[in-house]
């Protein structure tokens, strides 16, 4: 399969996304950790907790509101398209709500209804999304389908927020792979660019804060917007036929938080309250540290963004294998005892 590239303009106005977003995004980080501890919003260590010092939370705040300035500048330039619009006023919804949450403590049904609201705006701003089964299953419940697989992207992405630095570079290593492929893939995609960059260049400079030791972390107001944004785009790039590639970029997320929920499921815990399970959390007990179990799973995501490209490039079902043996690989080692 032949390859094809971003025209010059494209890519300049791709790169000038990520280092605006990046300038943007890591002053802004840093100016709110003063601000949250003032007003007392700290995570406070506790028995379930992997930090051992009080740390403000709310870090989202910045990361998000970066993006969705530069997702509502592009489609007001008209580079992307106006779905993007309602998009946005979803993702922002979500984060208020959550920032509610986390001042209120709200419950785990109202986060849920919120998260399918946003969900349904999505989809209605993708018309063609499909999972591809329409014809076995039928328009609704393909779409029924599709809107609980990113339900439960966004809750997995939040699940996965729990050591130094994790849901930072993961959703750079996502975006960073949706820029390679969007911009020298099989078909070139600028809106994909375009929108992926923004996540990626906030999400390095929110990373200078929130690295092993972090003076702030990510916070659900952070975390469930951007499996929401995430999700948008991987949802985007498998309806328009690239499946291989959005199940790829995302695999080692998703295989964590699935295992990690379906073994919780089997003892008969409550799913939905804080634990130490997953295996980086559980990699970061055995005394591996925070800094070097995601120094781990960035190897993985580089592997990972390698496999994407070559099922770019034709190789879908090695590709596949390979990314599946990269992730249990992984999980093999984040298990393994120190």
């Amino acid at each position: 399969m032949g390859t094809s590239r971003l025209d010059t303009g494209d890519v300049v106005l791709a790169a000038a996304i990520l280092v605006a977003t990046a300038a943007t995004s890591a002053p802004a980080t840093g100016a709110l950790i003063p601000l949250l501890r003032r007003r007392n919003l700290l995570d406070r260590p506790n028995e379930r907790s992997s930090h051992a010092v009080p740390t403000p939370r709310g870090g989202g705040i910045a990361l998000i509101g970066t993006v969705l300035l530069a997702w509502l500048g592009l489609a007001e330039i008209g580079r992307v398209g106006a779905a993007i619009v309602p998009v946005c006023i979803a993702a922002a919804s979500l984060a208020a709500v959550c920032w509610m949450d986390d001042l209120y403590d709200l419950s785990p049904a109202l986060r849920l209804v919120a998260q399918a609201a946003a969900v349904a705006i999505g989809l209605l701003a993708l018309p063609e999304a499909s999972s591809g089964l329409q014809h076995w299953i039928g328009p609704i419940t393909d779409d029924l389908f599709v809107g609980l697989v990113w339900l439960w992207w966004i809750n997995a992405y939040n699940f996965m927020d729990g050591i130094d630095g994790i849901a930072g570079s993961e959703a750079a290593a996502i975006s960073g792979g949706l820029v390679l492929v969007g911009a020298v893939g099989s078909a070139v995609d600028p809106s994909i660019v375009l929108l992926a960059a923004a996540i990626f260049g906030a999400s390095l400079g929110f990373l200078r804060w929130n690295w092993s030791p972090a003076r702030i972390f990510l916070g659900d107001v952070g975390s469930v917007p951007l499996g929401y944004l995430t999700g948008f785009l991987l949802i985007g790039i498998a309806a328009a036929g690239r499946w291989t590639v959005a199940l790829i970029l995302p695999s080692y997320f998703l295989a964590d938080a699935t295992i990690t929920l379906g073994r919780r499921l089997l003892r008969r815990e409550k799913v939905w309250q804080a634990h130490r399970e997953h295996f980086y959390q559980r990699a970061a007990g055995f005394g591996l540290g925070h800094a070097a179990v995601v120094e781990r799973v960035i190897l993985a995501d580089l592997c990972l963004i390698a496999c994407a490209w070559a099922a770019e490039n034709g190789a879908g079902a090695f590709a596949l294998l390979a990314a599946a043996t990269v992730v249990a690989a992984l999980l093999a080692e984040l298990a393994r005892r120190r």
